[in-house]
């Protein structure tokens, strides 16, 4: 290495991360380490610096000068023998590169060959009594052309540094990496040898900037896992600088390269700019409250300075570096499809359906979408994209044909295709669909509401007791509800509201629904009653209207469009609340919580890492493109425009904390009563189901126990003394910031837990878990089974039930399955959701499930026993997915086993890539 750039690598700001490098080692000789004339610059994070008082006293570590002006380190330790050091540093390339990048390659493969390109430092966990910080070394990353580590990782290589160490180092426990080249790269891990406990891995998984980008150094902990009270001293500056850093100054736009998690309000969802009608009300405040999302701060738009300017597609949306898609996710499934799926494929749909979006006019105009598929008309705009996205992107949907596009046949349908027009099959999917979260236990008649009386009507429900009687054939209904056998499906409540704005859409007419189920002595649920209510109006102040199965030909036909009514709301209430808003929106604020305020080093950051890959993505995307204003939801669902206000409507009214706890949602006693269990000790659970035969309930507490004792296991291992949790400062903030900060608008709620025990801190991560993964799985790969069949499952109803007196009734007498599919979604409408659900449903071939660890993260921590937890873990639910297995096979549980009926999968740990409608990911990645 030349003289000057020696001097340019030592005193440029890059390396400006400790105040003196005692025994500093340069290719292997020790010598001082030569600095700026200058004061030294300590460790900085991008904030002011009065946050970080720690570090003034570095600045004074300089004891000497040699001949020439330049600062000197303590030499005390050069007088001691130097152990050999090696540290290997493992970087993964693209899988697919265009020529200019392979030219690049090549140059950073010879840039690092000869030590210029990446610079490491290895920090003691020692302090060195000179400087007061950690002992350091240092050394250039070399290699020559290295090759890939494994045959099957082509994409992997690996570098060496060499280190001479002083005897008296002690162990390594972080390192900074520098990166010297111009672009960024993907560090994996480095690995050091040379130290006599054995190699020490430093798992990275990480973005490490260009220093162009940022002058600041990367730190990288070894995977040891410390309280914050037992951090070594020769790395807790580091611990607190390295945290300063990722919540950056809150000023400023993000930029690409960026790590910086903060957080916002739902702002940035309507685009006033280009269209006065795809202004959309920020979600924030006591009368739309909502989670906060990831901050990116672009500037304010010129029409309305509370909403955020957006990047409209294809450009992306910020979010921090390392939250960013990994290649094979962007290549073979989520950035790549659902981009082409709304940029693509739509318009190609679009223009073969024709530009007047015609309704099915017949159930076999439906049954060719999956046996004949259509001929995709060749735009000239279209062109090469839309083609290049069919031939690659969703080939499993073409046939031999070039454009011929077809769907894969839904489960629901796939073993017996009439399954969805029976009773059964509509009561069986409220236990045991994509959406089995909203059954309650009907307790009490009359139904009541809680809306206010003077805006809309009497709060009693059209369904009486004597309407209830006459279906249950004598049965009282004092007895059936003792015998807990009454449920229903209610959305009045949450949707009445608003009713009357979105029937004023184009094609837009809906309902609120209460539907009331009865569970028979045979161990089936089956529909009793629909209400469907529109707002009150002065010739109608209970604007009611009840509808039962009948035993006519009209009453039949009216009664399947009540249930298409209700499949309609439950669609959008599904997607709106219980999969973006309970999932998605709620976990993002735990996930910017855990990145500012625990170290990397947390045992339970390391806990929670896991369960946060890819979902900050995902939910940019999704405000992008999906829930956005003019958006793929708000074209495809029933709440149109007034979507996100529905979606802020149900969490005010219901969302808690501790009631997202699988037992405690089904005790739920609070604003609404699911009253779907009962509190048994004697359960692993502590809960007894009321309907023994509800598969998302009876496999999802087998997940929720496995979850809670591996959660449990591991809070105990490193919360063993008293008050250790109550002292972990990162920790406290943490909590304090998820409820301050994340959900802002619910911060002075009396039912946030407590973080004072160990027994809390485990019932609180359980929940994160458990929503992260089983709750979003249970609710999120059966999109496409159950909603690719419209009929089944429409997201929209563009018709009201016809009454005698409307002046259509006569042509629904004459012809009622053109009404019925004249009321469900468009050819166009249905072909695009469809789409965007069979996204939504697939499994990425990267994925990592509940359970499993990937390869290249296994040396995620250094600790044997909780190894030998996580083991413990995974062999439960191996054993889990062997007893749903079984349930599955048992003629008794008519819920998920019968002649045609589909088994309940969504609950099974373990999937491969595809749509699959099994398999439980770690996190929420799509």
């Amino acid at each position: 290495m030349s003289s000057a750039l020696k001097t340019q690598l030592l005193t440029g700001p890059a390396l400006r991360r400790v105040p003196a490098i005692p025994g500093a080692v340069s290719n292997g000789n020790l010598r001082p380490a030569r600095v700026s004339k200058s004061k030294f610059c300590p460790i900085r994070a991008v904030v002011n610096s009065d946050q970080n008082k720690a570090t003034e006293a570095a600045t004074k570590s300089v004891d000497a000068k040699d001949v020439n002006g330049s600062l000197l380190v303590s030499s005390s330790s050069s007088k001691e023998g130097l152990v050999d050091v090696r540290a290997v540093i493992t970087i993964r390339k693209k899988l697919k590169e265009k020529l200019t990048e392979k030219i690049e390659d090549q140059w950073e493969l010879f840039v690092n060959g000869i030590g210029q390109g990446i610079m490491i430092q290895l920090i003691s966990e020692d302090i060195d009594p000179v400087t007061n910080s950690g002992k350091s070394v240092e050394s250039a990353v070399r290699g020559w052309l290295p090759k890939p580590v494994t045959s099957s990782n082509v994409n992997i290589f690996q570098y060496e540094a060499n280190f001479g160490v002083p005897s008296d180092f002690g162990n390594p426990g972080a390192i900074l990496i520098t990166n010297l080249h111009g672009k960024e790269f993907y560090l994996l891990e480095i690995v050091v040898h040379g130290f006599d406990g054995g190699p020490v891995f430093f798992p990275a998984n990480t973005w490490i900037h260009s220093r162009k980008d940022n002058a600041e150094s990367r730190i990288i902990f070894k995977n040891q896992a410390y309280l914050p009270s037992q951090t070594p001293a020769g790395i807790k500056d580091l611990r607190r600088e390295d945290l300063l850093s990722i919540r950056g100054n809150g000023k400023g736009e993000r930029k690409h390269h960026e790590r910086i998690y903060d957080y916002a309000v739902y702002n940035d969802l309507g685009n006033p700019d280009k269209d006065k009608d795809l202004a959309r009300p920020v979600l924030s405040g006591e009368e739309r409250p909502y989670p906060r999302r990831c901050r990116t701060g672009r500037p304010p738009t010129k029409t309305d300075p509370l909403c955020e300017s957006r990047i409209e597609k294809p450009h992306p949306v910020y979010v921090p570096r390392d939250e960013t898609f990994e290649e094979i996710k962007q290549n073979t499934f989520s950035s790549g499809r659902l981009k082409a799926v709304l940029h693509n494929l739509i318009p190609s749909i679009a223009a073969s359906l024709s530009s007047s979006d015609i309704p099915f006019t017949c159930f076999s105009d439906i049954d060719k979408l999956y046996n004949s598929g259509f001929l995709l008309k060749d735009d000239d705009e279209q062109n090469g994209r839309s083609k290049l996205f069919l031939a690659t992107v969703i080939k499993q949907f073409l046939n031999v044909g070039d454009r011929l596009f077809k769907y894969e046949t839904p489960a629901v349908i796939r073993r017996d295709r009439f399954a969805w027009l029976r009773d059964n099959e509509f009561a069986r999917q409220t236990l045991a669909g994509v959406n089995p979260v909203n059954i309650e236990f009907l307790k009490e008649f009359p139904i009541l509401s809680k809306l206010d009386p003077a805006i809309y009507g009497p709060p009693e429900s059209a369904i009486t007791k004597e309407l209830i009687e006459e279906e249950l054939h004598g049965l009282s209904v004092e007895k059936a509800i003792e015998e807990k056998r009454l449920f229903i499906l209610d959305y009045h409540d949450l949707l009445l509201p608003f009713i009357e704005k979105i029937n004023s859409l184009p094609d837009r007419k809906t309902y609120a629904s209460r539907t009331v189920f009865f569970y028979n002595k045979a161990g089936m649920l089956r529909p009793l009653a629909i209400e469907l209510s529109l707002p009150p109006s002065r010739s109608s102040p209970q604007n009611k209207h009840i509808y039962t199965h009948g035993h006519d030909a009209t009453t039949h036909w009216i009664w399947k469009l009540a249930k298409a009514h209700v499949c309609s709301n439950d669609a959008g209430v599904h997607q709106l609340v219980n999969h973006w808003l309970m999932t998605h929106a709620s976990m993002e604020p735990y996930i910017i919580a855990t990145h500012r305020q625990l170290s990397s080093m947390h045992p339970i950051y390391k806990l929670l890492h896991p369960h946060m890959r890819y979902t900050l993505e995902i939910n940019a995307l999704a405000r992008q493109s999906l829930i956005n204003g003019g958006g793929i939801i708000e074209a495809s669902f029933s709440p149109g425009r007034y979507a996100m206000e529905l979606s802020s409507a149900a969490y005010k009214s219901f969302w808690r904390f501790d009631m997202e706890a699988l037992p405690a949602d089904l005790l739920r006693s609070d604003k609404i009563v699911r009253g779907m269990a009962e509190e048994d000790p004697s359960m692993p659970s502590g809960v007894r189901l009321v309907i023994e035969d509800y598969p998302y309930a009876a496999d999802g507490l087998l997940i929720w126990c496995a979850i809670k004792e591996w959660v449990e296991s591991y809070v105990a291992h490193f919360y063993s003394e008293p008050n250790s949790v109550t002292s972990d400062v990162e920790l406290q903030a943490w909590w304090s910031e998820i409820k301050n900060k994340g959900h802002h608008d619910k911060r002075n709620e009396a039912w946030w837990p407590k973080l004072e025990t160990k027994e809390d801190l485990s019932g609180i991560i359980t929940i994160m878990i458990w929503t992260a993964s089983g709750q979003h799985a249970a609710i999120n790969f059966g999109q496409y089974p159950f909603g690719g069949y419209v009929p089944n499952r429409p997201t929209l109803m563009r018709k009201l039930v016809p009454q005698e007196n409307d002046p259509g009734y006569e042509k629904f007498l004459l012809n009622p399955q053109h009404t019925f599919l004249s009321s469900l979604p468009t050819q166009l409408q249905a072909t695009k959701v469809m789409a965007v659900q069979d996204t939504l449903s697939t499994h990425s071939p990267d994925e990592e499930y509940l359970g499993q660890v990937n390869q290249l993260h296994s040396h995620w921590i250094n600790d044997p026993e909780v190894l030998n937890m996580f083991d413990k873990f995974s062999a439960n639910l191996e054993e889990i997915e062997k007893i749903i297995n079984t349930r599955n096979k048992d003629f008794r549980l008519k819920g998920r086993c019968g002649a045609g009926i589909p088994p309940y999968e969504l609950l099974l740990p373990s999937s491969g890539p595809g749509v699959t409608g099994r398999g439980i990911p770690n996190s929420i990645s799509i």
